[in-house]
């Protein structure tokens, strides 16, 4: 079990918990299965201290304007290393006057409260089809002293659920990138440049269901990041265990096991030693298996795209080796491969080099650098780990968290005004279908590409153009969610190879070279160049959609920076004023010539009648015309 460390976990539901709100307490569990706190009872209110934002997290702010609703969040593992805890709750609320059973604490109008399942796997619609169900079932009964059916929950999920592959088909089940977006896909693929930089982004929509949904979805278009991506992605301390003394900054404090910090540890500098260790590593690129020659025809998009999915469960992520890594391994330059022949692992390969799988290239391995369990590519990338969080939904109580020196960026979920007030915590703020970033440098960068205009384009005329049968909507490849996915892997296996060529100033170009800059200086990007990944090979470098201008990318370029300029948005805003200053005094003299108008138009047909009542009726009047 989770709580306990010592006994063999039985499946990957962790806990069922129920969150009520209680009208002097607030939000508080109420029931718990197995036990939160093996000592105490599974009607106990306590918490591990780690989790003692789960109450809030399980019923949103604002959840009482709804009816019911769905939240996605993360928490931090309780005693194993480089684990998350995924939470998915189903919140419903029911009038207390419907109730069988009223207990003597309900004395509001109506009852709130979340159901709520702790998970080891990312498998977050398939929890939630099930989860709706039997809160739906839990509150038919009218009676929530009945908890019967909650622990039948547990073992369900645990039976159905073991031995599930983390695959698209169960992955991304509920993730709908055409019903979920709501942006262009010029600003979906700004997102995805906003978490390869590793910048600190709040989405701010409403209701919670569509917040978690619309963040998860981006997510799901990074190769294998819900899948094995996340596991680092909540490590994170309350406010309660942080001290503040000034010796708490000591570098030294820092953990050795797998890049944790100390309660104690305070420094800014302690999350971003590890990766200002291996900066030499980056000036070469003669160490890495070479990629296809640069002069090869350049196929289509289509042609080029070679999906792997992962093929099976990973095993439990060990230790990572990040913190114990000698930084020597990292510093092996051009010609010097005598200064790692000390640190060759027994098959006679560099430990640089990501030891290929025994079953083929489509099996997973632990990276040596990153922890993660990784393909044949090096993916999914290192984004959330180090400090850097993945927070689907983020309640008040957490707000700390955006100003904390630990944490060096974030992507994270809220939907409480003041998050979004203190836009001076983000690097750049979602609200509905906007981006804001107010930062000029980092607009630079996020800069699109002629390139990137005409990939998202391409994305947008094969969305639009397989939608127009209802029947057979998202039932063909071509278009799809899964064919979606498919091209974002494609950008950024390209990406990644383009990176690798020598003299490659033209083929980053397409990429936005700002955008390359900065990246190259991120602790993903650093932590996949350390490693040589022979199955980039097989990727042709260069964009998807490299080639010469033509006045289709005029039109392209001036579409997108009449939506995303700051004078395309003022000329839009006038346009808009213009045309409800328009109709508005329409409708104000409509309303005072209206009288005439109606007196007009009724003499204008008496007129017409009387000229057309001869024409029809003497015919003697039409010969003599």
């Amino acid at each position: 079990m989770e709580s306990c460390g010592k006994e063999e976990p039985k499946g990957p539901v962790l806990h069922i918990v129920v969150v009520g709100f209680h009208h002097k307490r607030g939000c508080q569990v109420e029931f718990s299965y197995p036990p939160l706190i093996p000592a105490e009872g599974h009607d106990s209110n306590n918490l591990p201290e780690k989790w003692k934002y789960l109450p809030f997290l399980a019923l949103p702010d604002g959840a009482h304007n709804y009816q019911e609703d769905t939240v996605y969040f993360h928490l931090p593992s309780l005693n194993e290393e480089m684990k998350c805890v995924y939470g998915v709750s189903c919140y419903r609320q029911i009038e207390a006057k419907a109730l069988k059973v009223r207990q003597a604490d309900v004395t509001r109008e109506t009852v709130q409260k979340s159901v709520c399942v702790l998970s080891r796997v990312p498998l977050y619609g398939l929890i939630q089809a099930k989860l709706q169900l039997i809160t739906h079932a839990y509150f038919e009964e009218k009676d929530f002293s009945q908890i019967s059916i909650l622990k039948e929950l547990y073992d369900h999920m645990n039976g159905s659920l073991r031995g599930t592959t983390l695959e698209g088909s169960q992955v991304y089940l509920g993730k709908s990138l055409f019903l979920t977006l709501s942006f262009t896909y010029t600003k979906v693929l700004i997102l995805f440049k906003l978490v390869l930089l590793e910048k600190k982004v709040l989405f701010y929509v409403s209701p919670v269901n569509r917040l978690v949904g619309t963040l998860m979805t981006v997510l799901s278009l990074f190769p294998g990041m819900i899948e094995h991506g996340l596991a680092d992605s909540s490590h994170y301390h309350c406010k309660s265990s942080i001290s503040e003394t000034p010796e708490s900054l000591d570098p030294a404090r820092i953990s050795p096991s797998a890049g944790e910090l100390n309660p104690k540890t305070d420094s800014k500098t302690d999350i971003i030693d590890a990766t200002d260790r291996e900066s030499s590593a980056f000036d070469h690129s003669d160490n890495h298996t070479s990629v296809a020659d640069q002069s090869q025809p350049s196929a289509s998009p289509q042609d080029r795209l070679q999906p792997h999915p992962p093929s099976h469960t990973s095993p439990d992520s060990s230790e990572s080796d990040w913190e114990t890594l000698d930084p020597s391994v990292l510093e092996a330059g051009e010609g010097s491969e005598g200064s790692v022949k000390h640190l060759e692992a027994e098959s006679g390969e560099p430990i640089t080099v990501q030891p290929k799988s025994v079953t083929g290239q489509g099996q997973l391995t632990q990276g040596l650098v990153s922890g993660l369990e990784e393909d044949q590519y090096g993916l999914p990338l290192a984004i959330f780990t180090k400090g850097y969080l993945c927070l689907p939904y983020m309640a008040l109580q957490q707000h700390h968290l955006l100003s904390d020196v630990r944490v060096r960026g974030f992507v994270a979920g809220a939907t409480n005004i003041l998050f979004r007030q203190q836009r001076h915590l983000s690097d750049a703020v979602i609200d509905e279908a906007r981006i804001h970033v107010d930062d000029p440098e980092l607009r630079r960068m996020l800069s699109l590409s002629t390139a990137d205009l005409r990939f998202s384009d391409f994305l947008l005329k094969h969305v639009t153009e397989n939608r127009e049968d209802v029947f057979l909507d998202g039932t063909g490849w071509e278009g799809g969610d899964e064919w979606i996915r498919a091209q974002f892997a494609l950008y950024l296996h390209s990406l990644l190879a383009s990176t690798l060529q020598q003299d490659n100033e033209k083929l980053l170009a397409d990429y936005s070279s700002a955008f390359i800059s900065a990246w190259k200086i991120t602790h993903n990007y650093r932590v996949w160049f350390s490693n040589k990944h022979p199955a980039m090979a097989e990727i042709t470098p260069g964009h998807p959609f490299q080639g010469q201008y033509s006045v289709a990318d005029v039109k392209l370029r001036l579409s997108h920076s009449v939506q995303n300029s700051e004078r395309g948005k003022k000329l839009g805003n006038a346009v808009i004023t213009t045309s409800r200053s328009v109709v508005q005094t329409g409708k104000a003299v409509g309303q005072s010539v209206g009288g005439a108008l109606t007196s007009a138009k009724s003499a204008m047909s008496s007129w017409f009648s009387t000229l057309a009542q001869p024409a029809v009726t003497s015919p003697s009047r039409v010969k003599q015309a």
